[in-house]
């Protein structure tokens, strides 16, 4: 999976971080193709003084609930994106109750040589991925 950093405000119990992290990882597997155990998620909780969101004045009213997912990926196309922030969306409303108004995606793009999963090798260069 692309890297997934999740940053939340503190309050929510094991199961519905769990339960997040399950909906975004079985949304982006679908949308973005991935390969399996191709999973990296990290979750970051706040006070809710230490995250200011607001909605650039296209009116959401965001609450405590609020998820901003930050992912690094590899270049995704177009389409592939727009299926994955509306399936996301829809999945996390309905599964969990969490408003669209409280979900925000930012995708930050790089290149295969911008990863190494361990042993400080490029595996994606190296030919073992």
């Amino acid at each position: 999976m692309p890297l997934m950093r999740v940053d939340m405000i503190k309050g929510r119990n094991k199961e519905e971080i769990r339960k997040i992290l399950d909906i975004a990882y079985q949304v982006a597997s679908k949308e973005f193709h991935l390969l399996p155990r191709d999973r990296f998620q990290i979750v970051t909780q706040h006070e809710p003084e230490e995250m200011i969101i607001e909605d650039v004045g296209l009116g959401f009213t965001r609450t405590n609930q609020f998820l901003m997912f930050s992912i690094t990926s590899s270049p995704r196309r177009l389409e592939d994106k727009k299926r994955f922030y509306a399936r996301l969306v829809k999945e996390l409303n309905q599964q969990m109750g969490i408003s669209p108004d409280d979900v925000m995606i930012n995708i930050t793009c790089n290149t295969k040589e911008d990863w190494s999963f361990g042993h400080g090798e490029a595996q994606f260069l190296n030919g073992k991925l």
